[in-house]
């Protein structure tokens, strides 16, 4: 039942935010046909009751604009937009209200699998709860045995379907990033440890693409160009929050970045394979031709 309602609130939030200033009229057709209100319309009182459960669980507030009909909208929608975690739990479960709903669709949506790592998860998060050091046996790519080490778990973030755990390395001194997949062991201690005010996962990983940090790499300008097929994939799906385009024409648009120009940002211009070209910096350029040789070296053999 609790589940349930969950699902409803989220229902609720998702449609307001994909139909702003919409009428309660429409709202109780709407939640008529979706699967969830058994057919029925729904309840001035319990469309009320969720408004405010909503407020109390995500922080979200449903608002009547009294001079648009008295459409309901969400105050802050940029806020919602912008924080990460929430949209990605609305649109999660609002996906999944839908496969509960209508079993027809059950066979028509597929998901990316995270191969491995999970079952670490949960101790991770009750350690990150609890403020606690944690233990792990880690077996690091390169390494050829495994290490056990104490770590104060900072956070928690999915990248390129892994997830991963930055934290302080008791032993090293200094900020770390681990694959779970390649953990081990977790085991939870009784030492606490103090997460510094001063962290902020979003400074950490500035300029970043991915999930290595890469601080001898200084932030700096890369411009490229795209053709074909990747002019319309990089706008619609930007490399990097900081893409931005600065010149088009019928052939190319031409893209310029604020990053860390590492390793994981070569690896995504790479997917991009012949439709983009590096205009600057010049030392970028070059490295890349030095790729494309090596790759054309394996085919002349």
């Amino acid at each position: 039942m609790a589940a349930n309602k969950f699902g409803r609130y989220v229902w609720l939030v998702d449609l307001i935010r994909c139909h702003p200033y919409i009428t309660f009229k429409e709202i109780s057709e709407k939640w008529e046909n979706c699967g969830l209100g058994d057919g029925k319309p729904l309840p001035w009182k319990t469309f009320m009751n969720h408004k405010d459960a909503v407020q109390t669980i995500f922080d979200i507030i449903i608002s009547c604009d009294t001079k648009r009909g008295y459409g309901y909208y969400i105050e802050d929608a940029d806020l919602l937009e912008g924080d990460a975690f929430r949209s990605w739990l609305i649109d999660s479960y609002a996906t999944l209200n839908q496969l509960q709903a209508d079993k027809k669709l059950e066979k028509r949506i597929s998901f990316e699998k995270i191969p491995s790592g999970n079952k670490f998860l949960q101790p991770i998060l009750q350690a990150m709860r609890q403020n606690s050091v944690i233990e792990i046996t880690h077996h690091g790519f390169g390494r050829s045995h495994p290490t056990t080490f104490l770590v104060e778990p900072y956070h928690l973030k999915v990248y390129n379907r892994r997830w991963y755990l930055i934290g302080w390395s008791v032993y090293s001194e200094d900020m770390r990033t681990y694959a779970l997949d390649r953990i081990q062991s977790v085991v939870i201690t009784d030492t606490e440890f103090n997460l510094p005010e001063t962290f902020d996962i979003d400074k950490y990983f500035e300029g970043c693409v991915g999930i290595i940090t890469d601080t001898e790499y200084d932030i700096e300008r890369v411009v490229i160009k795209a053709y074909g097929w990747a002019r319309k994939y990089l706008c619609t799906l930007p490399i990097h929050e900081s893409q931005r385009e600065i010149t088009s024409d019928d052939e190319s648009i031409t893209f310029e970045f604020n990053v860390r120009p590492n390793y994981e940002f070569v690896q995504m211009l790479l997917q991009q394979t012949d439709q983009i070209e590096i205009i600057e910096p010049q030392w970028l350029k070059d490295g890349m031709c030095q790729i494309a040789e090596n790759i054309l070296s394996y085919y002349r053999k």
